[in-house]
């Protein structure tokens, strides 16, 4: 780009939330901010609005921290087309819409804006986003990216309002589409983008950092029946161990920050040897840290080792990646644990110190096909190991080798919109199950081993 001409002006926006249940657990817009961040470098000026930020100044003072984690402000909202009939309270969940039209009229008039997307079903948040930014700027493009552009890329054409959907990683096409909606000429592009020489996101755009995410690696080399990751990443890749201790140790020394959430799809993947090499190399800062994994860990992967460094290192809530404790019937599923390798590592993280209410297990539930019997069974399982069941409902995603299964066992029509994938409606409910048994099964998990 000619270093006389006047760099455009991009904002990025984190959309609303539009569903029955959110709450933030160590939520960010990872890629958005990193975006930022490469525009940033090339002297571009950027703005952030964030629509869930819980920290907004007309919102009064900064809420009660739980290690990073809190709820976001929400107000009510009419049910969407279809679920009329589900007896469950919908909110928009974030800043109320007034606050948002303000900031847009307090930040200087943009040349392009950059929205993400998170969950498929939270297009209807992303919708009204785009919709009030149009409001303020009519003539402002605006490109659309995230999970939900990706795998619902037609739809999101159809529905979002955006200009353009970027389908992927939006880091490989950042600089051709401002280039396209801005007329910019930018001169000197980085040549290559690799996990270590990307910056670190621009987290310092929010209002207040209440923990960061870190990714060591990206993708999985698992491809579970049920998951993305192979669809969102297809090649698995990962840092360097060095580089992810200093981004650790640059947000903690430089913005006091003490709860990191690890976002990996495979942390420990691969014997633990790339892990343990960033596990040793937190302990050697001896920096006091809590670190969280709501990603999940591949169970397989701990044994009274890995336990123990992770323990030294400072891993404050741990979470399993166990799906279901009927470990002979899950080949249609996963293939990454065993029977065996869940007591080993439950043991193991008990050995170590870690208390059972920091030991999480993830159980899969409402499967295609799955009966109540096979979930209880799992809640049972996880409850006899000593360690807490933690229901995760199934949502049903496009491209994955569930989705046709998913669309054959859901009375909703998934593939017309995805405000029927909604977890918290149980998509693929399966006849024999009713809402008193959910609640029933709720109470079961809850009840502590």
């Amino acid at each position: 780009m000619n270093g006389q001409a006047k760099k455009p002006r991009i904002l990025c926006v984190n959309p609303f939330i539009h569903d029955f249940a959110a709450y933030d657990v160590w939520a960010s817009p990872m890629g958005l901010l990193l975006l930022a961040a490469l525009l940033r470098d090339r002297s571009f000026p950027v703005d952030y609005i964030d629509c869930l930020c819980r920290f907004h100044p007309r919102s009064g003072k900064i809420p009660p921290d739980k290690q990073g984690r809190g709820p976001y402000l929400k107000t009510p909202l009419p049910l969407p087309p279809g679920l009329e009939t589900m007896k469950r309270r919908f909110s928009r969940y974030g800043i109320p819409p007034e606050w948002f039209r303000e900031d847009l009229k307090n930040t200087l008039r943009p040349d392009l804006v950059l929205v993400t997307s998170m969950m498929t079903y939270w297009a209807g948040g992303v919708r009204e986003t785009i919709g009030i930014i149009r409001e303020t700027w009519p003539d402002v493009p605006v490109v659309l990216g995230g999970i939900y552009a990706t795998l619902y890329a037609d739809h999101a054409r159809r529905h979002s309002g955006a200009d353009r959907v970027v389908e992927g990683p939006g880091e490989h096409v950042l600089f051709e589409v401002v280039e396209e909606f801005t007329g910019a000429r930018i001169e000197t592009r980085p040549e290559s983008l690799t996990l270590d020489n990307l910056p670190y996101p621009a987290f310092d755009l929010q209002r207040h950092i209440a923990h960061i995410p870190v990714r060591t690696s990206v993708g999985c080399p698992n491809r579970c029946a049920y998951c993305a990751s192979g669809v969102l990443a297809p090649t698995f890749s990962r840092r360097s161990p060095e580089k992810v201790v200093d981004e650790i140790m640059f947000w903690h020394r430089r913005h006091g920050v003490i709860d990191f959430a690890f976002y990996d799809d495979a942390l420990l993947t691969g014997s633990g040897i790339h892990a343990r090499r960033i596990f040793e190399g937190i302990i050697e800062q001896k920096a006091t840290l809590r670190f969280h994994t709501p990603n999940a860990l591949h169970v397989r992967e701990i044994d009274d080792s890995m336990a123990v460094l992770m323990r030294k290192a400072g891993f404050y809530t741990l979470r399993l990646g166990v799906e279901s404790t009927d470990f002979s019937e899950r080949k249609n599923l996963d293939q990454k644990v065993t029977e065996t390798d869940f007591h080993r590592a439950v043991t193991a993280l008990k050995n170590a110190g870690f208390k059972k209410e920091q030991i999480g297990a993830y159980l899969l539930t409402g499967l295609p096909g799955q009966t109540l019997a096979e979930v209880e069974r799992s809640i049972r399982g996880v409850l006899a190991a000593g360690i807490t069941p933690v229901m995760t409902h199934y949502t049903p995603i496009p491209h994955t080798a569930l989705w046709d299964e998913a669309v054959k066992h859901s009375p909703f029509p998934l593939e017309k919109d995805p405000v029927y994938t909604n977890n918290s409606i149980w998509p693929c409910l399966d006849q024999g199950f009713s809402w008193e048994d959910m609640t029933r099964l709720r109470r079961l998990a809850r009840s502590g081993p």
